[in-house]
């Protein structure tokens, strides 16, 4: 069996919210940041690689240019929000003993995805994947699921997909694969 993981909120945490909560610690600075940031159609398309994080930067101080130290400080800090969901994590080695192989399939960011694969250690772990980024192509788009069975010459019935998305879940079923809608570790186990 495959098993295929997103990241975010499966095996890292990605929380706007509590992090902007714990970055600002104002009310009215953290709903602003959650729209202009985490909100806008820039996010996405961060995620499908068609944007740099300094382009990004750019658009977002040009549009609310009285938030730009705002607005540069949550976006020098966007990696300390980036951190491993160790029930996930210490699933892995579990998978790999059982003779199983690992691959992640996510919406993420150039500069974000270079920096959790440097930083932690388990996704040496790890078979390969794609980051939407590289192939320019979010989910749920079935093309980001093609992209991975091509890469790594998969059955889509030999893989079970894990990600918090429903719809992302639904895309993944729709082209052959068990999926799992994610909301805790203990769902990895029937699998292994």
């Amino acid at each position: 069996m495959n098993f295929i993981f997103d990241i975010g909120n499966v095996l890292i945490d990605f929380k706007p919210e509590s992090f902007l909560r714990d970055l600002l610690d104002h009310e009215e600075n953290e709903r602003k940041m959650l729209e202009v940031i985490f909100k806008s159609q820039e996010w996405i398309r961060l995620d499908a690689g068609t944007l740099t994080h300094e382009e990004a930067c750019s658009i977002f101080c040009a549009r609310e240019p009285q938030h730009q130290a705002l607005i540069q400080k949550v976006m020098d800090h966007i990696p300390e929000m980036l951190t491993p969901i160790e029930q996930t994590v210490a699933q892995l080695p579990k998978i790999k003993d059982h003779g199983h192989k690992l691959y992640y399939l996510s919406n993420y960011h150039t500069k974000l995805s270079a920096y959790i694969l440097d930083k932690y250690a388990f996704f040496g772990l790890f078979d390969g994947g794609v980051f939407s980024c590289d192939v320019h192509i979010n989910k749920p788009d079935e093309g980001i699921y093609h992209a991975l069975l091509k890469k790594y010459d998969l059955v889509p019935q030999d893989c079970v997909f894990f990600d918090d998305s429903e719809a992302n879940i639904i895309a993944a079923k729709e082209i052959g694969m068990q999926g799992v809608v994610f909301t805790d570790a203990s769902q990895i186990e029937p699998y292994i």
